[in-house]
């Protein structure tokens, strides 16, 4: 009897079982490492609002299946991964733009460029970057002018990581020149003086000429810098006190560009 215990058929355990058929579903399925990757991005963009970054994040893997073509899904895709951080957080920043790149690289092998991601592809990211910085076309388009390249041009990372950088840079630097404007103007409704603009912009261009270097995070760092005491003394050196009336003025608008043009001029062109 003891034999036949022995050699008897032994009862798996249920439990055991559906423990394994589980965790082979979530692997065969690819939900592990959704999971892995979305708590991963978590971790990393360290958001206050957690349950609502992951519904977001699922969200948008979800609204991808109706974005047309492939290539469009993975630009979708890169664009959403270069949004997650700050082009402060350095470390973070540099991780999500070594993601975006090997996503665009890896769409579309059958045409896809030896050497790096296609320069169509690159100029369209650098575009929508622009776009979701809150830049208008003809804002952004004088600083595309000088980092897209070839449309048939394989484009390397490091030149990519380059340009992703120089655009969020910029936006972030529009937005100041926005802020010194309507430090300027008397009021919302109203354009500034001509000679203050001038004088603000002088200070603007004497701050970005002390900050040269590879690195265009420096010029809005420049930027930032200039202190409300030295905008004030540009000011009154622009108009004194004993001249009251207004001289001709100039639109936000024409400031912007102005600023604009001062952070271009420093950009090196892609050749």
């Amino acid at each position: 009897m003891a034999e036949k215990r022995r050699s008897g058929p032994v009862m798996s355990d249920p439990k055991a079982a559906k423990c394994e058929t589980d965790h082979e579903f979530l692997s065969q399925s690819g939900v592990s490492a959704l999971l892995r990757g979305a708590l991963l991005k978590l971790v990393e963009s360290r958001s206050d609002d957690p349950i609502g970054f992951l519904a977001e994040h699922f969200g948008h893997l979800s609204s991808e299946v109706d974005d047309g073509s492939a290539e469009n899904l993975t630009v979708s895709r890169s664009l959403w991964h270069l949004s997650l951080s700050h082009h402060s957080q350095r470390s973070a920043f540099n991780n999500n733009v070594r993601v975006a790149y090997e996503l665009l690289t890896q769409s579309a092998p059958r045409r896809r460029s030896a050497g790096g991601v296609r320069g169509v592809v690159y100029t369209e990211v650098l575009r929508c970057l622009c776009s979701e910085g809150g830049l208008s076309g003809a804002s952004a388009a004088p600083l595309l002018q000088r980092i897209q390249c070839h449309d048939y041009e394989a484009v390397p990372f490091e030149l990519f990581r380059q340009g992703v950088l120089t655009c969020s840079v910029f936006a972030d630097y529009i937005r100041k020149s926005q802020c010194l404007y309507a430090a300027v103007a008397r009021a919302p409704d109203r354009p500034a003086e001509r000679a203050l603009c001038q004088a603000v912009l002088a200070t603007l261009q004497e701050a970005l000429e002390t900050a040269d270097g590879a690195d265009v995070a420096r010029y809005l760092e420049a930027s930032a810098k200039i202190s409300p005491a030295k905008l004030a003394q540009a000011m009154a050196e622009a108009r004194p006190p004993s001249q009251q009336q207004e001289g001709p003025t100039m639109d936000a608008q024409e400031f912007e560009d102005a600023a604009a043009a001062l952070f271009i001029a420093r950009v090196r062109k892609v050749t």
